[in-house]
């Protein structure tokens, strides 16, 4: 469920913003002085001198006030420079600070997933209720989706200009507060409209929290906290049905709802109390606006200038003289207008799955995949109800498969990035480096997905044991894991500068197509059988685990053709 962003370094010609990188981009003061005419002439040393405007980075280093090197005894006090600690750069933070913060984003992610699974377990119910048919029902999980894919096209654009953390509790209390309508609506409708908002609402636990991992991490430390990120959507996609098949089979379908309410609000309470701003341009203009206002306060109390080198050659040789300035920083004059972000978010995805052929079967790959993951939600019901006479509270306990098989993914995901650093030396490191690299592993994994349809399919017989099918769909979890962090990794080091519009692309197609399938997934599997279903299913896969063996052999190639990819890599 999870898609996440990645802040790219801005170019020039690009209107949409994206996120600042120090360690990309690194902006210098202004070599020349640039007049702010919006600043008022405040007097003193500056009714004589027009204030000077200088861009801030996070290594800037900060100048002295003129009144430290030319004290006078008749000045009040200057007030004290206050507490710039909370505006480092992200990238700076601790280890322990950065763990924190990403296990706190993966358990919201994990929130958000559990919502989008738990939902099947009561479907039952809500038929008897509301005499609807099993396939208007499965219409709660396609709207959930629905919304999932398209909010973050607008939400996105908000979080680059006003920082994650004021949209993560925006939506965040919201919800919570659509997740109770969900559970006290007395209508059909009511649920449908509930679902949709609410999986508007929860996209930005998934989409965002991948650029919460961007904002904190460096690429190459990246795998470790991706891998968790990637885990815990698929872990909770398993958690939902497991915990909702229990209450199903006790309570009514309401409670599904209620316990969520309860578990999501006690983690927008820790949200509120303890995430921090990590998008590096949110707090680097924080960071101006709060320098600027100690610099208006000394101004009125008399003290006026801070000691700035006076020509280019002057750094080095340590000559300064007293100067009225201000701090402004770049990436607030390169963004543009929120319609233009918003617009730009809605054409480029588009533009690049129709003109990008390695977007466009990526997209396919990915979506296909995640089509798998969420057909689940119909099929272990209709399978072991069939086939092994399960009830509601046995079906959900089958989904413990995907809790485990995302836990393994996690901890092999971790191990290989550890072997691929520390193991691998020279020419056989090097290979790990570039995009293709990426890609190595899952060109195995991968076809765990089409193995464990195979196996689910024909291990589906009443005089097969139960455990046997479990096992298939614990197999074909650990491949779409695979398939999953190969795409976000491989599109992000590709498109680099156009990376948040491929990953977008690829999101839009995964959630639309992911919930289509429930909506079919009865009709299919009792048309074409158990095994019919299975075999479809696992054979499309094995025709998609071609892509990433043709970009590893002809990646390059591939990337060189396309204007957008090569634009990166001269």
């Amino acid at each position: 469920m999870a898609d996440p962003e990645i802040h790219l370094p801005p170019a020039p010609e690009d209107e949409e913003n994206h996120e600042y990188n120090p360690d990309i981009e690194r902006v210098e003061s202004e070599k020349r002085p640039r007049r702010d005419p919006s600043v008022k002439n405040l007097g003193g040393l500056g009714s004589q001198h027009e204030i000077i405007c200088h861009y801030l980075t996070f290594e800037t280093q900060l100048p002295s006030p003129a009144h430290l090197s030319q004290p006078a005894e008749d000045q009040t006090p200057p007030s004290p420079c206050p507490s710039l600690e909370k505006y480092k750069s992200p990238y700076l933070w601790s280890a322990k600070r950065k763990t924190f913060m990403t296990w706190l984003s993966c358990m919201a992610t994990m929130l958000t997933a559990y919502t989008a699974g738990s939902y099947s377990s009561g479907s039952s119910q809500m038929q008897e209720e509301w005499h609807v048919s099993e396939t208007a029902i499965a219409v709660g999980i396609t709207v959930f989706t629905c919304g999932f894919g398209v909010a973050p096209m607008v939400l996105a654009p908000l979080s680059e200009i006003n920082g994650r953390r004021p949209i993560f509790v925006v939506t965040g209390a919201l919800f919570v507060v659509f997740q109770l309508i969900c559970a006290v609506t007395p209508t059909y409708a009511g649920m449908i409209v509930s679902r949709f908002l609410a999986g508007c609402c929860s996209s930005t636990f998934s989409t965002m929290v991948g650029g919460v991992v961007s904002d904190i991490y460096h690429a190459e430390d990246r795998n470790t906290a991706m891998a968790l990120f990637s885990g815990s959507a698929l872990f909770g996609t398993g958690l939902g049905p497991v915990i909702s098949g229990v209450l199903a089979q006790h309570t009514t379908w309401r409670w599904i709802f209620y316990l969520q309410v309860i578990t999501c609000g006690v983690m927008m309470g820790l949200v509120l109390i303890f995430f921090k701003e990590t998008r590096g341009s949110v707090l680097l203009s924080q960071k101006a606006k709060t320098l600027n206002k100690w610099i208006d306060q000394l101004e009125s109390e008399g003290h006026y200038g801070f000691m700035m080198p006076v020509s280019e050659t002057s750094t080095a040789e340590g000559k300064t003289a007293p100067q009225r300035i201000r701090w402004k920083v770049k990436s607030d004059e390169e963004r543009a207008s929120l319609g233009r972000m918003v617009a730009i978010s809605l054409y480029r995805p588009f533009h690049l799955l129709c003109t990008e052929s390695v977007v466009f079967f990526f997209s396919l790959w990915i979506s296909f995949s995640w089509a798998v993951l969420y057909l689940t939600f119909s099929a272990i019901p209709l399978v072991f109800t069939a086939s092994h006479d399960f009830n509601v509270e046995q079906n959900g306990a089958v989904f413990t498969a995907l809790c485990v098989a995302a836990v393994l993914s996690t901890l092999i995901s971790v191990a290989q990035d550890h072997i691929a650093r520390n193991y691998f030396t020279g020419k056989r490191r090097a290979i790990f480096d570039g995009p293709e690299g990426r890609l190595y592993f899952s060109c195995v994994q991968s076809a765990l997905l089409p193995v464990g349809c195979f196996w689910f399919g024909w291990t589906s017989f009443p005089s097969d044991h139960w455990i046997l099918p479990t096992l298939g769909i614990g197999c074909a979890t650990m491949g779409i894991f695979s398939i999953y962090l190969a795409v976000f990794n491989y599109l992000a080091d590709t498109y680099h500068k156009y990376a948040s519009s491929a990953l977008a692309a690829q999101s839009f197609c995964r959630n639309l197509l992911a919930g289509a399938f429930p909506l079919f997934t009865p009709q299919m599997f009792r048309a074409m059988t158990f095994q019919g279903a299975g075999s479809f299913l696992g054979g499309f896969g094995a025709l998609l685990t071609i892509v990433p063996w043709i970009l590893v052999f002809y990646g390059p190639k591939i990337r060189a053709r396309s204007k957008l990819a090569s634009e990166v890599m001269d």
